[in-house]
């Protein structure tokens, strides 16, 4: 990782810890999964798990912390991870595809989040269930967020790579 990489991470995690600010008070509709899969998708895995690390540290001094803080981690870590790995195998998937897979990613999501609450004794399913109207406004949004800005992150990170020759798979 150099400096120019660095910074550019540092920059999408304040852009996705001012969107979930600013976005939370509607339930699980916030930027940050859309962001971490994007520049996943495009930086590598390595940015993604980055950016979630920061995003979630960050956003939830304000929002507020718990034990539900590591699990928010791994979440958009793997996700992020996950989006690595399809941007470097896959590197020509459509948005709609990318939109799919954050469809997918919002519900994977909430599985993990709910585990949280099995590891507190509490019953997975019916944790789960109750929070499946969540999950789907979480996914639903991850898909709306990334056909709006997987364009405009997408044409930015493409000059950036070719600019800076920084490889994806880093």
């Amino acid at each position: 990782m150099n400096t120019y990489k660095l910074t550019l991470i540092a920059m999408l995690a304040s852009i996705a810890v001012a969107g979930r600010m600013a976005l939370a008070n509607i339930p699980n509709v916030q930027p940050v999964t859309a962001i971490i899969i994007i520049a996943g998708f495009w930086l590598g895995p390595a940015a993604g798990i980055m950016i979630a690390l920061l995003t979630t540290i960050v956003s939830n001094m304000v929002l507020g912390m718990g034990f539900w803080t590591i699990w928010q981690i791994v979440a958009w870590a793997l996700i992020g991870i996950s989006a690595g790995m399809l941007g470097k195998y896959w590197g020509r998937l459509p948005v709609w595809g990318l939109s799919i897979f954050g469809f997918f990613s919002g519900l994977f999501y909430g599985v993990v989040l709910s585990l949280t609450m099995r590891a507190a004794g509490q019953s997975f399913w019916a944790y789960y269930l109750s929070g499946l109207p969540m999950d789907i406004n979480h996914a639903i949004s991850n898909t709306a967020f990334i056909f709006i800005l997987s364009p405009v992150l997408g044409t930015l990170f493409y000059r950036y790579l070719k600019r800076n020759e920084i490889s994806k798979a880093s």
